[in-house]
């Protein structure tokens, strides 16, 4: 191929930025897309805070705002139960899953591996436009008479099911079936591309074993969606047609609405949990294993150090992806299942604990003695670390089936939850934004303000997350509208109340990171090629990279493992992928 076919091609403004076939352009636009969900999901936590620290207060502002859901500035419960479903949505799928699968890996991958482009670039761009429907359908589902889904997250039947059960239960389920499609049939295009992409399109001298641990883990991540997805995809049409057509697949006989009595028999709402778990619990690995990745990244560039056991750590996430498979049944221990079925989920829940460790223990092999720069990547990085290990500590407890009998469907699997999952995946995609800012726009984030950010955030997190622990361990309900109702949950309220005034500082501190991004994307102190001074190709390439990310320049070849940092006899303490052995002693060579 000529050095001609590489250049710049002269795109309008439209076919440039808006219908772009440039992965990097698409990897933004994903980005900036989950942020705007991301807000949005955001202001639902601090409506639904709000209402667990001061439950029948009236709010006449809010009142104005949702006429329908606050009538008199109250809250009905059933709008509340809209709020909770809406915002696990949102968070689950349309921020975090968008952002770190899609958002990253868009920008990182091809440049990791010394590709040009993802392998299918128009099928890339319509992934993208195919989400775009998904969300605003998801937001439409708020302006309906009867209000957004109400089923919760997971919208287990029969409230889903029937559309008469509540109010949620209306063409709000059936615009959640709706932009869930959406979303599945983005992700799946995705997921191809990337694969194909690894696959197929990895620059000479990238084998697997030198590939970067971030592009390690979104390829197992994409390939957990590709076979976890299709479950969820078979539940959502049943559901459909539960909901529509009569039929009957997760509603048994005997089902009264008020007095009357449906029709419907020979379902099994259990089948509906079975589906969604077996995508559910992947779920949470395609959420970390991301995260994860960008931890092992970030951890040997701003601790000069190579990775320790990079082997072990490429074992440990094609072990946690297949795993990930065989224990979602302990989210069921309640439904009635076999204690044998439940020992045999007990076990592999705790086996799933061991490629964990050895990633954690890794990490911290890794630190040991390190020349750390606690520059906003690495507070970050080793955020997720901290985050990861109490969110696993509190999973022992729901994963073993005696224990989970209590505390299921209590403030301590919302606490466990934000922890393990949510919480990991969203201080990923806090580093991986710091990390990549100046590849993604040439720019340099703010470093005060990406600190100020980080230490907000982190203390105001645990704040609001670890003491739902000891609320469920008193028994307090998810879900619950109004904790004052229950005369044992009273002497609790004062433990609401600090957890929704920390809520406000968490939601206030997102604002510094808002306003550090959008400045620094025009206004931030410009990046050099490698302002990181990082091995991994995307380093090599400008900032930003062009049109098709190494210019008229043929790709780069690679002749190392991406770790090789503080390597005795070279001449700096990092030695770029693309650097030969024979060139080691040129300096000027990197």
């Amino acid at each position: 191929m000529t050095q001609t076919a590489h250049a710049e091609h002269k795109l309008s403004f439209f076919r440039r930025y808006i219908w772009s076939q440039d992965h990097k352009v698409i990897g933004i636009q994903y980005l900036i897309t989950s942020f705007l969900v991301a807000l949005v999901a955001g202001l639902i936590a601090m409506l639904i805070r709000l209402n667990m620290a001061w439950p029948a207060h009236t709010w006449p502002v809010l009142g104005n705002l949702f006429p329908n859901g606050m009538p008199g500035g109250v809250m009905r419960p059933e709008f509340y139960a809209s709020l909770f479903t809406m915002h696990g949505t949102l968070m689950v799928f349309f921020f975090l899953s968008i952002a770190l699968i899609a958002g990253f890996g868009n920008f990182v991958i091809p440049l990791q591996i010394g590709a040009r482009d993802m392998a299918f670039p128009f099928l890339n761009a319509l992934s993208f436009w195919t989400v775009v429907p998904g969300v605003i359908v998801m937001f439409a589902s708020f302006f309906l008479p009867y209000g957004a889904a109400g089923a919760g997250w997971v919208s287990y039947p029969p409230l889903s099911a029937v559309k008469e059960a509540i109010p949620g239960s209306m063409m709000g389920q059936t615009y959640w079936i709706i932009g869930m499609v959406f979303f599945i049939a983005s992700f799946t295009m995705g997921g191809i591309n990337f694969v194909t992409t690894v696959m197929n399109c990895r620059t000479k001298g990238m084998t697997l074993m030198r590939m970067p641990l971030t592009t390690w883990a979104i390829f197992v991540a994409v390939l957990l969606g590709i076979f976890a997805f299709p479950s969820l995809v078979a539940g959502v049409i049943m559901l459909m047609f539960d909901r529509h057509f009569g039929t009957s697949f997760f509603l048994p006989a005997g089902l009264y609405i008020g007095e009357k009595l449906l029709p419907n028999q020979g379902g099994v709402p259990l089948l509906w949990q079975h589906l969604f778990w077996f995508l559910g619990h992947p779920e949470v690995y395609i959420l970390m294993l991301p995260a994860m990745g960008f931890t092992s990244d970030i951890f040997a560039t701003f601790a000069r150090k190579p990775i320790f056991g990079y082997k072990a750590m490429v074992g440990a996430i094609i072990a946690i992806a297949v795993l990930s498979f065989m224990v979602w049944g302990h989210h069921m221990f309640v439904s009635g299942m076999s204690p044998y079925l439940g020992a045999f989920f007990f076990v592999n829940t705790i086996i799933i604990a061991i490629p964990s460790a050895i990633k954690t223990f890794n990490w911290l092999t890794t630190l040991w003695r390190a020349r750390i720069h606690l520059a906003t990547p690495m507070l970050f990085a080793l955020g997720i670390l901290s985050i990861f290990v109490t969110g696993g500590l509190s999973g022992i407890f729901l994963g073993n089936s005696p224990l989970d009998i209590h505390l299921h469907d209590t403030y301590f699997v919302i606490a466990h939850f934000h922890f393990i999952m949510a919480g990991a995946a969203l201080f990923g995609v806090f580093a991986g934004t710091a990390y990549w800012f100046p590849k993604m726009f040439g720019r340099m984030m703010n470093e005060t303000l990406g600190k100020i950010h980080f230490w907000i955030t982190f203390i105001a997190y645990y704040c609001v997350f670890f003491p739902m622990h000891y609320l469920g361990m008193h028994g307090m309900m998810r879900r619950l509208y109004d904790p004052t109702r229950y005369a044992y949950l009273k002497p609790l309220q004062p433990i609401n109340v600090f957890i929704t005034i920390s809520a406000f500082v968490l939601g206030a501190a997102q604002l510094i990171f808002m306003v550090n991004f959008f400045w620094s994307m025009f206004k931030g102190k410009k990046a050099d090629a490698n302002p990181w001074k990082s091995n991994t190709l995307e380093w090599v390439a400008a900032s930003p990279p062009p049109h098709d990310n190494w210019g008229p320049e043929p790709s780069p070849v690679v002749y190392r493992y991406p770790y090789d940092y503080s390597v005795s006899g070279a001449p700096k303490d990092y030695l770029p992928q693309n650097i030969p052995d024979s060139e080691i002693q040129n300096t000027s060579a990197y």
